[in-house]
């Protein structure tokens, strides 16, 4: 058995990876403690496992090895979906509301800015519990990247009155948070139209079953219509 774990045909050369966008293969095999050159089947793939779990960017982690010469890693990264003010500064949070990142000072991100409260005692590695914070993040997260690029702010100040805001500041009124799935569809959809729209949108609002468009030349009364679903 000792002549097949030492024998040269069995070294490990390749490191193969998927999933990684934010992280290098140097990174990635310098958080694994893999290191070419070892023997194959001296690489414990379990081990392996549980060094990049134990980094707070890694969410998770699957580990093979493949004769003669190569482990494979797939691994699903934590990205950051929101932006939050805490009480000593601002922090970033992914989709399940782990705090990621904290700095001071609030700085260009492309990511939606969650306003209308403040989070506290939460440092890195934390969670987030407040449930209308965790809704946001789920709706957020079923955006599609292009949309997610577009949002800039979701206020949550009330709770029952949910808005989120585009980059080029067209209201997108989410009212309650429930029908979440629906509703990022529906934004999804929304967003994509806006690029291609010849008018001018104040707001949309998706609080109803059946969603209202107001133009920003649109008479006043006609807000009502919205109602009637």
């Amino acid at each position: 058995m000792a002549i097949v774990i030492y024998t040269p045909l069995f070294t490990l050369k390749y490191v193969e990876l998927r999933g990684n966008t934010y992280l290098t293969e140097e990174q990635i095999t310098d958080i694994g403690r893999i290191h070419k050159g070892e023997p194959l089947f001296q690489l414990q793939t379990d081990v392996v496992t549980q060094n990049l779990l134990h980094d707070l960017r890694v969410e998770s982690a699957v580990v093979r090895r493949r004769l003669p010469d190569t482990v494979e890693i797939e691994v699903t990264e934590r990205k950051p979906v929101a932006t939050m003010a805490c009480d000593y500064g601002y922090l970033d949070i992914d989709r399940n509301g782990k705090v990621l990142s904290v700095y001071k000072n609030l700085h260009n991100v492309p990511i939606p800015l969650i306003t209308g409260m403040e989070l506290t005692n939460l440092y890195i590695g934390d969670d987030v519990t407040d449930e209308y914070v965790r809704k946001v993040l789920y709706f957020l997260n079923h955006l599609n990247a292009d949309t997610l690029n577009q949002i800039s702010e979701v206020n949550i100040a009330r709770p029952d009155a949910v808005v989120a805001y585009t980059n080029g500041s067209v209201e997108i009124r989410l009212g309650q948070l429930d029908r979440l799935d629906e509703k990022a569809s529906l934004t999804d959809d929304f967003v994509s139209d806006l690029k291609m729209s010849r008018h001018t949108i104040e707001y949309v609002d998706f609080s109803y079953e059946a969603p209202f468009i107001r133009m920003k030349d649109m008479p006043a009364d006609t807000d009502n219509e919205g109602d009637k679903s």
